[in-house]
């Protein structure tokens, strides 16, 4: 009995030890609505995606055609799917949408509904599919595929009445989904004929149609549902870019609404990030009168996409070969290598990162270490709630810091919180801002600034902000003067 007494107080004293030194794991704070999805996260992580304006526009020399162009005119002579995938491989590129029918009605696949397509085209003997070739090009290089179908058609003779024209376009639309595979975005635009200005599009129909056929795509359109047009075809976002807006207040083609597109809405019931598109070139479509757009023209569409809360839509048109041009494949090769020269190197990595206060304490999952880690979603810096001023101070160990431009990142799988911030060198205002997002960039209008000491204060969120990563880079390709 005394055995069995002594035995039980050893392991009364053994869980009692085990209890008192048991580590308390301090949860992620409550997220803030809305919150984005699966899908809309990974777009948000791509950054830069490709668009391909390619059609009987290209043979033409024109933007917009008038549906009443002859077939027999598309006829690329060395038409290279590969040749496409890899430009966009050499340039960062994970995505490509192709115009598989622009606004002249002609499709660039042999669609059962209409023979103003490929069909009809010297090219191939009548029998080419372009949308088969850049699917089959891409998946040998795991590259995903998007597609353009417009909803304004200036050829087919149905258009403009509703119930006869929309029933074309939602069985084209669903010949599409399904015979080419995995689809991760559609785009969709509210452009009208004048001809027909009472022609009605069913989108509700059309997106319940693609999200049944294609559970985890992302849909485009100027209301989403998934993501949403920035308002204006520069590329650029607004300095404050909300990725929360109101479903509600959207309309496809209301051109009233590009402001509110352009800077979302901080009040949004709806995760609604916006998606830049602009042109390498000037045209949208090929035309031997036109070149690339300079690399410096490029990276300030990247700093004002990308740099703030923004994916950038790239379209880089297919010539009347067939073949991405030489000069825009050397563009992008370029682009594609300065991003890497600036962004690949944080110059703060070494830093000794102070904070304002921490959740949980300094043995919690949320210090400030986590800023300068590789991920830069899901592991964060979290102050605690019981403080009205949040900071982070980045201090040099050693030699003098020396950048121009500077990096923050919310965990917006948390949701979007900051609502202005300031950015200090050793105690001097360099930068402010509103919005900070997926990716918030200040390429500093003084130029490369030198100094121990940078501070970034977060003056207003909704919620305690959430850090997932800071960054200092010198970009050689910027000159403020």
């Amino acid at each position: 009995m005394a055995r069995l007494n002594h035995l039980v107080t050893l392991l009364f004293l053994t869980l009692k030890f085990a209890f008192l030194n048991a580590k308390s794991v301090t949860p992620p704070p409550l997220p803030v609505l809305p919150l984005p999805s699966y899908s809309q996260l990974k777009w948000q992580q791509r950054e830069l995606i490709m668009f391909l304006h390619f059609g009987v526009n290209t043979f033409s020399d024109s933007e917009w055609g008038t549906g009443r162009e002859n077939p027999s005119i598309f006829y690329p002579t060395a038409l290279d799917a590969n040749q496409w995938v890899d430009a966009a491989v050499h340039g960062g590129v994970s995505l490509m949408i192709l115009t598989a029918k622009h606004h002249d009605g002609f499709c660039l696949w042999p669609s059962k509904y209409t023979d103003h397509s490929v069909i009809q085209s010297p090219w191939k003997n009548g029998r080419g599919d372009v949308v088969n070739e850049l699917v089959n090009a891409a998946k040998q290089r795991g590259v995903d595929v998007g597609l353009y179908l417009s909803p304004w058609d200036r050829h087919d003779r149905r258009y403009g009445r509703n119930l006869q024209y929309n029933e074309y376009y939602l069985a084209q639309l669903q010949e599409l989904l399904n015979k080419y595979g995995d689809v991760k975005e559609i785009w969709f635009d509210g452009a009208k004929g004048k001809n027909a200005p009472n022609m009605s599009y069913y989108f509700s129909d059309w997106f319940s149609m693609v999200k049944e056929l294609q559970s985890t795509i992302n849909i485009f359109s100027d209301a989403g549902p998934d993501v949403r047009w920035v308002g204006n075809e520069k590329g650029f976002a607004g300095s404050t870019c909300w990725s929360t807006i109101n479903r509600t207040s959207l309309s496809i083609g209301n051109e009233s609404l590009v402001g509110y597109l352009n800077t979302g809405d901080p009040r949004g019931t709806d995760w609604l990030p916006a998606e830049c598109d602009v042109s390498i070139r000037p045209g949208w479509f090929w035309h031997k009168s036109e070149k690339p757009k300079k690399l410096t023209q490029l990276l300030e569409i990247y700093y004002n996409s990308v740099g703030r809360n923004c994916l950038l839509l790239l379209n880089v048109p297919p010539n009347k070969t067939g073949l991405i041009s030489d000069a825009d494949v050397q563009r992008l090769k370029e682009f594609k290598s300065a991003i890497d020269r600036i962004f690949s190197t944080n110059l703060a990595k070494n830093s000794l990162v102070k904070v304002s206060s921490q959740r949980g304490g300094p043995d919690s999952d949320f210090g400030p270490e986590q800023v300068l880690d590789s991920d830069h979603l899901w592991t964060y810096w979290a102050p605690s709630e019981d403080h009205s001023h949040h900071w982070i101070e980045l201090t040099a160990k050693g030699k003098l810091l020396k950048f121009n431009v500077i990096r923050i990142q919310e965990a917006i799988g948390l949701g979007q919180r900051i609502r202005t911030h300031k950015i200090y060198v050793d105690g001097k205002l360099v930068a402010k801002g509103t919005t900070v997002g997926y990716k918030k960039l200040h390429r500093l209008e003084k130029g490369v600034i030198e100094g121990y000491r940078v501070k970034i204060r977060i003056m207003k969120s909704r919620g305690i902000p959430l850090i997932s990563s800071v960054g200092l880079h010198f970009d050689p390709f910027w000159n403020p003067n």
